[in-house]
């Protein structure tokens, strides 16, 4: 079947009441017929739900669809995205490990290395986006057993060559792990370049209208066995009706990316030759520097456009006060554009230096472009930039 076509018709089994669309179980537990069949399912003898933190009917359709449409053998949800990304790292990361992570990453992972994982005795370094990886060797340790990266990454839009980081993997013996959220499994496939582990905040795309939280890892049968031992006794479990929310969202993933892309490549286009803007970052434009990459390992170029303003963090505030019809929201990927000032907001914890590095200057202007109409989308900010 075809991506749009399993994101539909993949579903839970029908129950004796024939309905077309799948019901939610929202149920914190589940029943046996027997002492003996409880014992089996608890022994892992028989397959069955025991208790919602493990596994759920409504959870188990929507990890399915991700699998299949990420083309993995299996995928495990979560709670929330950086609950996905936090057990993708801690079930295979023990204390004196060591993990390589790109700094161009999401804020809330950047400062989790400060906060967490340093706790719990497991080292990490970062791997600056501008450094070349032929110069990763020297980076890795004897006990190195893991490679995190974004692409694209959030909100800088850096994109890595999934071929070359996996083959640079494979030869040090690491895990790969990628965080696909900013593509979703639609426009991008990482297990297809060599990727052992993707990740994704389902909050975003994946949802689609700014409803729920979810978070979802997928991998090997092995990969995901490790995950799931850690979510049930953990506890970071997505609940029934988020679930359901997704599975349902994933049916119009595909025509929904559709709208977010060509919207936001006509916008990053009209903004190109803007007086107020230094430069305009889209993966599809052709002076993106990773632009060969982005058109050999993504379908489209995303729904994220991201602008540098003239006047630094003041021009940036202005930008946004003078917004009417955009939403100024914690979120992305969402039906309503979005508009959001990195710098002061998702990656403001961080230094200045480190925001450099990242490609975070003060006048940075991050747009998650809805589906709105394209012209609308252009005439607030068109609007805005007049009276900065």
């Amino acid at each position: 079947m075809k991506f749009e076509t399993k994101a539909i018709r993949i579903q839970s089994d029908r129950t004796s009441q024939q309905e077309h669309s799948t019901p939610i179980y929202p149920t914190s537990s589940f029943v046996f017929e027997s002492a003996e069949q409880m014992a089996e399912v608890f022994g892992g003898e028989m397959e069955g739900n025991i208790y919602s933190r493990f596994t759920n009917p409504s959870v188990r359709e929507f990890e399915l669809k991700i699998a299949a449409l990420e083309e993995t053998e299996d995928a495990i949800a979560t709670a929330s995205g950086m609950s996905a990304i936090f057990a993708s790292l801690v079930a295979f990361l023990k204390v004196g490990d060591h993990l390589l992570i790109s700094r161009a990453v999401f804020g809330s992972t950047y400062k989790m290395m400060d906060n967490y994982l340093t706790g719990f005795g497991i080292e990490y370094t970062f791997i600056s986006p501008s450094q070349d990886i032929d110069n990763w060797d020297e980076l890795v340790k004897p006990n190195t057993k893991m490679l995190f990266i974004e692409t694209p990454s959030n909100p800088g839009l850096f994109i890595y060559d999934l071929e070359k980081v996996s083959k640079w993997s494979k030869k040090h013996e690491l895990l790969l792990n990628v965080d696909n959220c900013f593509a979703t499994p639609y426009l991008q496939r990482p297990k297809y370049f060599g990727a052992d582990i993707i990740v994704h905040s389902a909050t975003k795309f994946i949802d689609g209208q700014g409803r729920v939280l979810g978070g979802v890892v997928a991998g090997s049968k092995e990969i995901v066995e490790k995950v799931f031992a850690f979510v049930r006794n953990a506890g970071p479990s997505l609940s029934p009706f988020n679930a359901w929310i997704l599975s349902k969202s994933l049916e119009t993933l595909a025509v929904r990316m559709d709208r977010h892309c060509e919207n936001a490549l006509k916008l990053a286009e009209k903004l190109q030759a803007h007086p107020k803007i230094n430069k305009v970052n889209y993966p599809f434009l052709k002076d993106h520097p990773q632009y060969l990459i982005a058109k050999k390992q993504m379908s489209q170029g995303g729904g994220i456009v991201t602008f540098e303003l003239k006047g630094g963090i003041d021009a940036g505030r202005k930008f946004l006060n003078n917004l009417k019809l955009l939403s100024l929201t914690a979120n992305l990927g969402d039906s309503r554009t979005i508009a959001s000032h990195p710098a002061t907001t998702t990656h403001a914890k961080l230094s200045e230096e480190e925001r450099h590095e990242l490609g975070i200057s003060p006048g940075l202007i991050r747009i998650s472009v809805g589906l709105e109409h394209i012209d609308d989308i252009s005439e607030d900010i068109m609007q805005s930039l007049t009276n900065i």
